[in-house]
């Protein structure tokens, strides 16, 4: 089996997997690598194990070297020109009228190209920013539209709960989130209360959605009828994460909630 090392480019990017050569290499150490758009600076974050041909991307890329002090200069370097590349983005952006808010610059580590992200509500025409853009930097440009999801795991931020985003911190990709979910967690389906700061649904919807169906599967139906010790009655309402169940009884006309263990299911 192939001997291989996972490398990421950015915090919470996806993880790729590169041939170490004769490199030793431990989780934490900087590494120069050949990718597809160019040499790049990443991270070991899983250090060296075999795996089966099979789970792989082939042909596998090779680790170019551990990083050097001159290579972590070239890198502040290209930081310093992001920025000034970002500014001069806009000002272009601006003078051709275009619709597209920029969002990021980067330049890959050898300056053999520099990616400007941006988002728009429609698709736009700029071809013309690119032959500007090329002209003024004088190597590859490449243009690329993203979504609002993908802004925001790239600025980062605090989120309603006060902590960092998720997708800035730890999620690698983006998965599927429904409002079948919230509703699932008997939460309050107002678009403010359920959103994140990217305008669709918060991430962490998903989190315990499948605790919730598990346990649903438990409890009875709403309009079901159960015995509890105060008598039967009929399921008005269950609360999946207390198991407990709110139910009216047929005798009293009262309603009240029982522990699950409490309620027999007919």
């Amino acid at each position: 089996m192939p001997k291989v090392v996972g490398i990421r480019f950015k915090q919470a990017g996806k993880i790729y997997y590169f041939e170490p050569g004769s490199n030793k290499l431990a989780a934490g150490d900087k590494v120069i690598v050949e990718t597809a758009r160019g040499q790049e600076m990443g991270e070991v974050v899983l250090p060296e194990k075999e795996i089966p041909e099979e789970e792989l991307v082939l042909p596998l890329k090779k680790v170019l070297r551990p990083v050097t002090e001159a290579d972590c200069r070239q890198t502040e370097e290209n930081r310093e020109k992001e920025g000034a590349a970002f500014k001069k983005c806009q000002q272009k952006i601006k003078e051709h009228g275009l619709d597209m808010k920029l969002v990021e610059v980067d330049y890959t580590f050898d300056r053999n190209k520099i990616i400007f992200y941006f988002t728009s509500d429609e698709r736009v025409d700029f071809r013309e920013l690119v032959k500007d853009l090329a002209a003024i930097f004088k190597t590859r440009i490449e243009l690329r539209q993203i979504g609002v999801r993908d802004e925001a795991k790239m600025k980062g931020g605090i989120g309603p709960c006060g902590r960092p985003f998720c997708c800035s911190t730890f999620l690698e990709e983006f998965e599927p989130v429904s409002i079948r979910m919230a509703k699932g967690q008997n939460l309050s389906l107002n678009p403010t209360k359920i959103s994140g700061v990217c305008g669709r649904l918060m991430c962490c919807l998903r989190y315990e959605a499948s605790a919730y169906e598990n346990a649903r599967e438990e409890m009875p139906k709403s309009g079901e009828t159960v015995v509890t010790p105060d008598g039967e009655g009929t399921v008005k309402d269950v609360n999946c994460s207390k198991k407990t169940v709110l139910v009216k009884l047929q005798e009293s006309g009262h309603t009240r909630e029982f522990p699950l263990e409490e309620v027999d299911m007919q």
